[in-house]
């Protein structure tokens, strides 16, 4: 599992090693007016809020830090995803099946339940596949090349076979 959520972030580093800090910054695509930095630092704050809230076993996931140097400069973006890959790095050899308790607010207010680590990584790991869908709307539209060709993809989507 560990080796699969490092391989997806490892796509978003790609990416912005490969854009300048105007592409990421740009809240100019409708209708959502979101940019690549804001996707990147939102993704990379809920694994954040997991790691966060580990020693407590309380993950707090509507605690992001919105960093917005994280949002809008790609050094600091990439610094954000190399803190999260080495935090991760530490789970290599933790008990995925503890169970931690897991709170947001889903609109109406704050619910908490019980998770594993497990399924918060997993959580975790297809919103950011998600969230790199969106980036990668935002992306066609700059004109800017995906990083690779499941970029924004969930494994389980099926290919279309091209004829």
């Amino acid at each position: 599992m560990i080796e699969a959520i490092e391989h997806n972030l490892k796509r978003g580093v790609k990416l912005l090693n490969s854009i300048s800090d105007i592409e990421y910054s740009d809240t100019s695509m409708e209708p959502y007016h979101s940019s690549i930095g804001g996707h990147m630092r939102h993704i990379l704050d809920v694994f954040d809020c997991i790691f966060s809230g580990l020693e407590s076993k309380k993950v707090n996931l509507a605690a992001r830090k919105r960093n917005e140097l994280a949002e809008n400069k790609t050094a600091f973006g990439l610094a954000y995803f190399d803190e999260i890959l080495q935090q991760l790095h530490t789970l290599k050899d933790v008990d995925l099946n503890q169970m931690i308790e897991v709170s947001d607010d889903l609109g109406l207010g704050t619910v908490t339940t019980n998770y594993t680590l497990a399924s918060a990584l997993i959580q975790a790991h297809s919103h950011a596949i998600h969230h790199f869908a969106s980036i990668g709307y935002i992306i066609s539209k700059l004109g800017i090349e995906l990083p690779d060709a499941d970029f924004g993809y969930n494994p389980t989507t099926p290919k279309k076979a091209h004829i």
